[in-house]
Order: structure tokens, then sequence, then C-alpha cells
């Protein structure tokens, strides 16, 4: 091999050469380095969600997007919205979730239900509404999809009146749970407190949302299939049939689909509600309003300046029992997000009942469609047993008949008129016995009348 002109030393040197000229380019930026648009950034804001899906269509236009990178829609608590596409990475930096997390959202997962809470934002997979939501913002994945229109609709109308009000920020007075008065009615003492109306937060709105859409979704979804379901048992009650049959056992599929997509769902909110501890840490607000009164304290203790501070922390977040510096008992508070769960979870529970009583009525018509079946059956029994006892009879005529059909010397041979006597003296024998047996079984009940 090293005397063949076709060796490798003149591809180790072009390898060599190339290394060297990249040792020599300028460090420079991902765009600069391809700035075409056929390759994508990892975090490329494709258009604000007010400016629809043609956007979306003509960034799709290009060549094939890089691997990991789906599109997200960014909505935040002032009803600000956009589209970005973005990878796992940019996603977890900017939520602080773990990798993992994101794989709960994934396609391998699409069909289970979810609500995991992290330190700094809430992982919510249920059914179609995949999202990672935060105390300041949310990000959808695919957003643009049939069945999250709704949900993005009803979320811009809803966050976008309620921050139409003036509003400051952290700054305004704020109960334990992260809860805002409502407009016009802002307070500026504890006194006042007690009697404003408080909202749920940032992160409770989503929530309470996603519960909604999805909730409305599958009863709908029950609702139809109740509609279809009925007249197809009727049917099948009225003309057992294999076409029949086939679409029972189609509806009775699609019926056990729908069941387990609402258990799902019911389950996880009733997993919720058995720990208060899940549900505590579900308080994304409140946890953001800790760790900045945290830093706060920190920050007065090392300037020696606590007056101010504490003045400052009672302007950020307001009690129904007072500052939050002074009384920490509320942080085991979930009534409010207790109360906003178990709404839902008896609506799933009703939607739960409605598919289960669809199903017992199809029990309840294979039971009567067997019962038909078997009373078929039963007469054909019967009809069998009738015909079992008129053969008997008629065998024992044709026995007879083989008797004298033998050819031995018989005196009876010669008597003038013997056959007429013979054959019907034997039909009457077997008719008699015929009827015997026929009503020994009636007797029996063997026969039904």
């Amino acid at each position: 091999m090293g005397k063949n002109p076709f060796s490798f030393r003149r591809t180790i040197s072009r390898r060599k050469n190339n290394r060297r000229a990249m040792e020599m380019m300028p460090l420079t930026s991902p765009e600069a380095v391809s700035p075409t648009a056929d390759a994508v950034p990892s975090d490329t804001v494709v258009a604000g969600f007010g400016g629809g899906a043609g956007s979306v269509a003509a960034a799709g236009k290009g060549k094939k997007k890089a691997g990991g990178v789906r599109l997200w829609m960014r909505f935040d608590r002032n009803g600000q919205s956009e589209l970005i596409e973005w990878d796992k990475s940019a996603v977890i930096k900017r939520v602080a979730i773990p990798a993992r997390d994101l794989r709960i959202l994934g396609p391998v997962f699409s069909q289970s239900s979810n609500i995991l809470a992290r330190e700094k934002a809430m992982v919510v997979n249920l059914e179609f509404i995949k999202a990672v939501v935060s105390a300041e913002e949310v990000l959808l994945l695919d957003p643009l999809r049939q069945e999250v229109l709704p949900f993005v609709d009803q979320l811009r109308r809803q966050v976008s009146c309620k921050s139409s009000s003036p509003r400051a920020g952290l700054n305004d007075v704020q109960d334990n749970e992260g809860h805002s008065p409502t407009s016009g009615q802002c307070a500026t003492g504890p006194e006042h407190v007690e009697g404003v109306q408080h909202e749920l937060p940032f992160e409770f709105q989503v929530l309470e949302i996603a519960l909604e859409v999805v909730c409305s979704f599958l009863d709908s979804s029950v609702g139809d299939l109740e509609k279809d379901a009925y007249p197809i048992l009727d049917e099948l009650a009225r003309d057992v049939s294999t076409k029949n049959l086939e679409r029972v056992r189609s509806l009775k599929s699609n019926l056990t689909r729908l069941l387990a997509r609402v258990q799902k769902v019911r389950d996880e909110i009733e997993h919720l509600l058995d720990d208060n501890e899940d549900m505590a840490h579900l308080y994304l607000t409140r946890k953001m309003i800790q760790n900045q009164q945290s830093e706060l304290l920190l920050g007065a203790a090392t300037s020696n300046s606590i007056i101010p501070v504490t003045h400052h922390l009672r302007r950020l977040s307001s009690y129904k029992s007072g500052s939050f510096v002074s009384n920490n008992a509320d942080y085991d508070d979930v009534e409010d997000l207790e109360m906003l769960l178990e709404a839902y979870f008896m609506q799933l529970d009703g939607t739960r009942n409605k598919i289960l009583s669809v199903r017992e009525y199809i029990d309840d018509t294979e039971d009567y469609v067997n019962i038909q079946l078997d009373n078929q059956r039963n007469e054909l029994i019967q009809l069998q047993l009738t015909l079992t006892i008129a053969s008997f009879a008629i065998t024992l005529e044709t026995l007879v008949a083989g008797i004298f059909g033998m050819n031995i010397p018989c005196t009876l041979y010669n008597v003038q008129g013997i056959f007429d006597y013979v054959v019907w003296g034997t039909t009457t024998c077997c008719s008699l016995i015929f009827i015997l047996i026929f009503g020994y079984a009636r007797w029996k009940k063997l026969l039904g009348s």
C-alpha cells in the first residue's frame, strides 16, 4: 500500500490543511456563520400571535427545520403573545425544568395526562393541551392545532380582559396566594383586604382554562357518542344482523377509548386532591413572592435597613390576615386550588357516569340480544325433538314393512286382504306411539306450548 499511487497520504495532508484553515478563522456568532434562511436557529420568533397562521406558513416554506425545534406560543400575564420556534435546550433554559419533563410533552406520552409541579414552573399535559406554565408566562406547544385553538382564544380573551385594568406589577397589593384585587378595588392596607374579592393567580387561570377546554371537549365527545349509540343499539335490538353487530363493536371500542381518556384526567386531578403538598407546590406566584422577599430580607440584613424593606414587603404582598413576614402558616393554604380542582373533578365524574350509562345500555342490549338468540335456539331444539319423535314412529312402521319384505315363506301371504289390515294397523300403532311420546315430552315441559 505504501508504494501504491492511490495511498492515503494526500487525504491526510488535506485534512491537516483544512484543520489549520478552520483554526485561523475568526470566532463569530451562529447568525454570522449561517445567515441564510436555510438554517433555523434554536430561538426564532416566527410572528406575533395576532399575525395569524400565514406568517408561520411562510416560514415553513423553507427547508427542513433543525432537529428538535418545535413551534411554541409564549403568552405572558399581560396578554402579550408571540409564536416562537424553540428547541429543548432553549425551553429548559427559560423555564428551568428537567429534560425529562419535556419528554412528557412529546408524542410518546400523547395519550397520558399529567400536572407536574416544579420549582419555577408547572408542566401541564392534558389531552391535546401541552404547556409549561410559570408565574409570569405560559409556553404552549403546537398552538396552531385545531383542538388547541379554542384554548388559545379563551386564554387571550380572559387574560387580556383581566390585564386591561391598571397594574403595577408585583408592587400592587396581592394576597398570600398571589391574588390581586379586581379592577377598581385595590386596597392599601390589611384592614381593607377582607372585603376585596381576590382573583386566582396567573398559573391557576391557565390551569382553569385548560381544564375547562379539556372537560368541554370530552363532554361534547361523549354527547356525540350518545347520539350515535342509542339508535344503533335500538336497531340491533330489532334486527340482529352482521352489519348491526359490526356497528356496535365499533361503538364499544370508541366508548372504551373515550372512557380511558376521561379516566386519566380524572385520576390525575384526584391524585392532586389527595396530596396537599403537591397542591402547595403548584402555587408558583406565591413561591416567587417568597423568593423575592427572601432576597429583600437578605439584602436588608446586609445593609442594616430593616424598616424601609419591611414597608416595601407589605406593599409587595398583602395577606388576608397580615404580612407574610410575620406569618408563614398560609403556605399550606390550598383552598382555592382545591375548590378549582374539585369543580372539574365533579364535571369529569359526571362525564364518566354518562359513559358508564351508555356502557350499561350496551350491556343491556347485548343481554336482550342473547335472550333472543337463546329463545330461537330453544325453538330449534324443540323442533328437532319433535322431528326425532316423528322419525322414531315412522322407523317402527318401516321395521314392520322390512319384516314382511323378507323372502321367507309365511301363511299370511295367502290371506285375502291382509295387506290393508297390516298397513293401517301399523300406521295406527305408530301414530299412537308418536302421540304418547309427544305428550310425555309436553308433560315433562321439554316442549313449549
